[in-house]
């Protein structure tokens, strides 16, 4: 139940821009980060897969619904108008549908993350596109489709990638209170879904918790709602739409945590590398993890 905070104002050595796709919880970590090394960032929403753990994340800024992270405010920006104006504001990034195609026109990005974590899509050549092209997660190839990537997997969150590629999803959730898939409900159709509850409810087994395509789901063990896909989200068969944590009093559902932390750690090393150095300094072994 409770975050981390960060304790000090943000840094301002220079504005620049840095665009993250995505608006789940990695994303969102990576844009606190950056947010304090200095940069204003947008987070371009993408529907796939749903944001699951909205509360360690900015994605509910989306609908205008308070989003605060480590002391950080995420503002819905539709325009560009509104775009700046949230950067104008001290301690806020932007959280918009806008793609990175119509956020690069705006603006040169001295960086694009992307940190949609799509395990099961196609991921996009995004060099060329910004000062550093940053790839987080599954299926980034450097010098392919990136120019650094990070690791995200538990094993090895935050391991800087130069060379080679990331390694493949393994399908396996970690470990939360001595359960891993026993906590999540997973899409058994594809549709629209439809729950009444909340981020942080009391959930208890056989309890349903909403409704997939006209099909209940059912919490399988007691706990607190960690993760919840939004009330009307559209998900696909398979989807992660429910994340219970059972760990009583200690159960955590807002604020970054570790994992998130040491991912916008190391993103936010190689993109400041890139800025004071230029591409030559991605291969320096200070970066080597």
């Amino acid at each position: 139940m409770h975050g981390s905070t960060m304790g000090n104002a943000p840094r301002n050595v220079g504005r620049g821009f840095a665009i993250v796709l995505g608006t789940n919880e990695i994303a969102s970590a990576v844009a606190v980060r950056l947010l304090w090394e200095g940069y204003d960032v947008a987070l371009s929403y993408d529907p796939h897969p749903p944001v699951l753990r909205r509360g360690m994340s900015f994605h509910d800024a989306l609908f205008d619904d308070c989003a605060q992270l480590d002391g950080i405010v995420g503002r819905r920006a539709e325009n560009a108008v509104e775009l700046f104006d949230v950067f104008a504001s001290r301690g806020c990034v932007a959280v918009t549908p806008l793609h990175a195609t119509d956020l690069i026109p705006l603006r040169w990005a001295e960086a694009i993350i992307d940190a949609r974590m799509q395990k099961d899509r196609v991921t996009p050549d995004l060099r060329g596109l910004a000062g550093i092209a940053v790839g987080l997660g599954p299926n980034f190839t450097v010098g392919k489709n990136c120019d650094v990537a990070i690791e995200t997997h538990p094993a090895r969150p935050g391991a800087i990638v130069k060379a080679g590629r990331t390694w493949a999803a393994d399908g396996i959730p970690r470990a939360l209170g001595g359960l891993g898939e026993e906590r999540f409900l997973r899409a058994p159709r594809a549709g629209v879904w439809r729950t009444p509850l909340n981020i942080g409810d009391r959930i208890y087994k056989g309890v349903t918790v909403g409704r997939q395509g006209g099909a209940p789901l059912v919490a399988p063990i007691d706990g607190f709602l960690r993760g919840l896909a939004r009330d009307g989200a559209q998900a696909p068969e398979g989807a992660k739409l429910v994340e219970i944590d059972p760990r009583g009093r200690l159960a955590c559902w807002t604020g970054t945590d570790e994992r998130g932390r040491a991912i916008g750690e190391a993103t936010a090393q190689a993109v400041v590398a890139a800025r004071a150095g230029g591409r030559k300094a991605l291969l320096s072994p200070a970066l080597m993890h």
